[in-house]
């Protein structure tokens, strides 16, 4: 069998289709409003032309360098390129201003690496047994899926848990504008058509970083506008040093980010969200996080790459896509006559296999064109900030117009890129609100239709074992820092004159 894959792999469409979707890949996830999903949409009439190893192989490798891609705008100029990269762009991006930029997109590369590796292995050993654990999942588990998720990362970026917690309420209150609602019913437009479809969260993540960005720089006097960003070190060698010193969280980012991938609906977004949050909550030096601290880049971005890999276990099985980018991918296998269910793993194992190793190529193709794009997005560090801001604006402008053609989304950037200015000026973290929009609708959904299906009785929350677990992970994600803040201020001694 090993000498049939290989002659799937080394072939010259096979290795044309992997180099040319891994410089697409890099281009897409690199410009704000151009996602890892865009890319797999744009790839589909490619596919037409190819044979089935090298169709998909465009979409695998094209993904994997998409996200890690995401890191860079985010770490350079405060601009995630993706959803995934907006849960580590502050810490990134301080970095960056610190002079670590390569070193910081270093890490996010090498990480991503292990982590694409990481999923692969388990997709290869273990994709029926996690697959048959995903499609147990009800709307019950997924509902304590999701305020687990945002149990664990309300903190992100916050030096007062309270504004977190805040910010992430705001976050999900924003999540409830529009009529993308169980009941179809518009809620908090005030009678604007542009909001009947929500807030767009691209838009919105642009403003609320970039926008908020321009405006610091333009009206603090202390900063010197001819002043570039510092970029020193190198991007590989001084970021394996660095992994080298946490290889407890990359370990864990990578099985925790398997874990979240090989359920439906979930993918990379959650996965990076989820990974920074647990990171900051079980490190030994959560107050280092927020100042330029690699050890959250190291989990979350380990997280993101292996939840690609893994969302493809209950899409191959049972045809069920683990994310956005898996349904469209579904669609080709059906095309290309590779349907997925369990025939797939013995009518078409050749192919199958064929797949699996394209994902450790893709991965390992990712770190030499990484490497590229770090030295070259470099060159942008050496530019003044008061020449790099205007240009930020205007693809700022271009890429929120871009999402919808809509120059409503460009209000909705600058209206949200003020108020994230005013929102940071006061101290309150802006990471918590972005999750809170992504994950909101997701709450709302998976409650709305645990009441319907249980006929509004709130027990079924608990019924199923798996929700229950689940549960309690996140009673005791809320009570054990209550419990230490408690214990600590019992130790506290009493002053008595």
């Amino acid at each position: 069998m090993l000498s049939d894959v290989l002659a799937n792999i080394l072939t010259t469409q096979t290795i044309v289709a992997i180099i040319g979707s891994a410089i697409f890949g890099l281009f897409m996830g690199a410009i704000p409003g151009l996602t890892a999903t865009m890319a797999t949409a744009l790839l589909v009439p490619v596919t037409f032309f190819l044979d089935p190893v090298p169709a998909v192989a465009t979409m695998i490798t094209a993904v994997a360098v998409a996200i890690f891609a995401g890191d860079i705008p985010g770490c350079l100029l405060r601009m995630p390129g993706t959803p995934a990269s907006a849960a580590y762009t502050d810490e990134s991006y301080v970095m960056a201003l610190q002079g670590g930029a390569k070193k910081a997109l270093g890490i996010g590369l090498l990480s991503s690496a292990f982590g694409g590796l990481f999923g692969t292995a388990v997709l290869v050993m273990v994709a029926p047994s996690l697959a048959e654990l995903a499609v147990r999942f009800s709307s019950a588990e997924y509902f304590w899926l999701v305020v687990l998720g945002l149990s664990c990362a309300a903190g992100i970026g916050a030096n007062n848990p309270l504004k977190g917690f805040a910010m992430l309420m705001l976050g999900l209150a924003i999540a409830t504008v529009g009529m993308n609602n169980n009941a179809g019913i518009p809620r908090f437009t005030f009678g604007e058509t542009g909001l009947l479809d929500g807030v767009a969260l691209i838009p919105m993540m642009v403003g609320m970083f970039a926008i908020s960005e321009i405006l610091r720089y333009a009206t603090n006097s202390r900063r010197d506008f001819s002043e570039p960003i510092k970029s020193t070190g190198s991007a590989i060698r001084a970021s394996a040093a660095i992994i080298a010193k946490y290889p407890v969280q990359l370990l864990r980012g990578s099985a925790f980010g398997t874990v979240v991938g090989a359920l439906p609906g979930a993918g990379a977004d959650i996965a990076a969200w989820m990974s920074m949050g647990m990171s900051k909550a079980r490190s030994k030096t959560p107050e280092k996080f927020g100042t330029g601290h690699p050890e959250g880049l190291v989990e979350a971005g380990a997280a993101n790459n292996s939840s690609l890999a893994s969302a493809w276990i209950p899409a191959l099985v049972f045809g069920i896509p683990g994310d956005s980018i898996t349904a469209i991918v579904i669609g080709v296998l059906y095309m290309k006559n590779l349907n997925p269910g369990m025939e797939l793993f013995t009518t078409n194992a050749v192919q199958l296999y064929s797949l699996f190793a394209i994902f450790v190529i893709a991965n390992l193709v990712m770190i030499p064109v990484g490497w590229a794009a770090i030295h070259g997005g470099s060159a942008i560090t050496r530019l003044p900030r008061r020449v790099i801001m205007p240009c930020i604006l205007i693809f700022c402008i271009l890429g929120s117009f871009a999402i919808n053609n809509s120059s409503f989304d460009i209000a909705i950037m600058l209206f949200f890129g003020v108020f994230a200015f005013f929102l940071e000026e006061a101290g309150f973290p802006i990471a918590p609100a972005i999750l809170g929009v992504v994950l909101g609708p997701m709450l709302e959904n998976y409650f709305v239709t645990t009441m319907t299906s249980s006929g509004g009785d709130l027990t079924a929350f608990l019924s199923r074992p798996i929700a229950g677990t689940i549960a309690l992970l996140v009673v005791c994600v809320w009570a054990i820092p209550l419990l230490r803040l408690f214990r600590s201020r019992q130790s506290v001694p009493v002053v008595t004159s």
